[in-house]
């Protein structure tokens, strides 16, 4: 599985440059170039000026050929083949193959568009659930449910970034799609991630607290006997659920349950690479600013974006977060310069969260709309609604 931005190659090239000649104009080497077009990274916001000059087009359509962003499937073997056409077949070496294809998928999320890679995973997940359907062999059956827990998982996903947000009952039908299977072969941790993820939906999506803080305490409490990673994760949600509904006490207490969790993680832990230090602080922060308590919020997630740097997207949240902190204290100066940070992270990142909380900060700044300052970060608002 392979990610490239096939028209920016195509358009580099009908300006006339190699990858090496390009990178001399713009002064830097010729693999920035290279991965620029691989879809491993973006250019940086001070590339792209001069990107868009050398190529001979405007800012605008130069991000259109960043997110387009072309997902190159390998196709499948003969072997594979045979198994799709004669489905009883299926044995665990082309289980083995599906969940490659899943995982190379997977690894594709920060580096190509979810609207490229609904695609190819909706068609493996298709696959997958028609052999398992058609499975003669107990073993590889139950092999296959595992790998369609986490094919929903990720389609449910990917349906909720396309939709940019606004979707919610699709996605929450790929979610319960992979408790379901999770249960059927008795994976408490991916049953416990799916329904981590409905709750963000409630959360983030319905914008309903209640529902969210519950799905986040199903979560943790099927995660508690498996990892103490999920269980901490789950809990930093039952929080800032609680932090929406003004509970702090109630949030509170979720918060030090969460962080009691670090002291039980181990490396055998499936989820303990997305639960880190970094990551409570960013949620902390957030449950701060959901209480009204923007003072509090702000030296943690100061802390958070800096530590930050080399998640973009968890960044950009982070950011505008700071953004709202640092407006609702009314130190408009500094909300000003965060506010140009997270929009530069938006713009990299394309996330949903920082997308939404960079247009909230937005809102929150109409009452300076005649001062300059707010005038700039008004246009770039512009800018970016008109790219997504």
């Amino acid at each position: 599985m392979a990610a490239k931005r096939v028209r920016l190659a195509q358009r580099r090239k009908a300006s006339g440059f190699t990858q090496e000649e390009l990178a001399t104009v713009l002064g830097v080497e010729r693999t920035t170039v290279a991965r620029w077009e691989s879809a491993e990274t973006e250019p940086q916001p001070w590339h792209r000026p001069r990107l868009a000059q050398a190529l001979g087009i405007s800012g605008a359509q130069l991000q259109e050929l960043l997110d387009d962003v072309t997902v190159i499937q390998r196709q499948p073997s003969e072997r594979m083949n045979y198994v799709l056409q004669h489905p009883g077949s299926a044995d665990l070496v082309a289980v083995a193959y599906l969940h490659e294809q899943l995982r190379q998928l997977d690894e594709s999320y920060d580096q190509a568009s979810s609207a490229c890679l609904l695609g190819p995973a909706g068609h493996l997940h298709g696959q997958v659930k028609f052999l398992r359907e058609n499975a003669t062999n107990p073993r590889v059956r139950r092999a296959l449910f595992e790998v369609e827990a986490d094919s929903a998982t990720f389609i449910g996903q990917l349906v909720w970034d396309v939709s940019q947000r606004r979707d919610h009952h699709a996605p929450v039908g790929y979610f319960k799609e992979a408790v379901s299977a999770a249960r059927h072969v008795r994976d408490a941790s991916v049953e416990s991630y799916a329904t981590l993820r409905m709750s963000f939906v409630a959360l983030y999506g319905e914008k309903n607290p209640q529902r969210g803080t519950m799905l986040a305490e199903q979560a943790a409490e099927v995660a508690k006997k498996i990892s103490p990673s999920l269980t901490g994760l789950s809990l930093l949600h039952v929080a800032e659920g609680h932090a929406m509904t003004g509970a702090r006490t109630e949030c509170e207490s979720a918060l030090k349950k969460a962080e009691a969790q670090f002291d039980r993680v181990d490396t055998d832990d499936v989820a303990a690479q997305y639960y880190t230090v970094n990551e409570f602080n960013r949620l902390s922060g957030s449950c701060y600013l959901f209480l009204g308590l923007p003072e509090l919020a702000e030296p943690i997630l100061r802390m958070t974006t800096r530590a930050l740097a080399g998640k973009k997207k968890s960044q950009a949240i982070a950011l505008g977060n700071l953004t709202l902190a640092l407006i609702r204290q009314g130190k408009l100066d500094e909300a000003a310069s965060a506010m140009h940070r997270t929009i530069d992270a938006v713009e990299l990142t394309r996330g949903g969260g920082g997308i939404n909380l960079a247009f909230s900060a937005g809102r929150e700044l109409k009452q300076w709309r005649q001062e300059p300052w707010a005038q700039e970060i008004n246009d770039r608002l512009f800018a970016l609604m008109a790219a997504i």
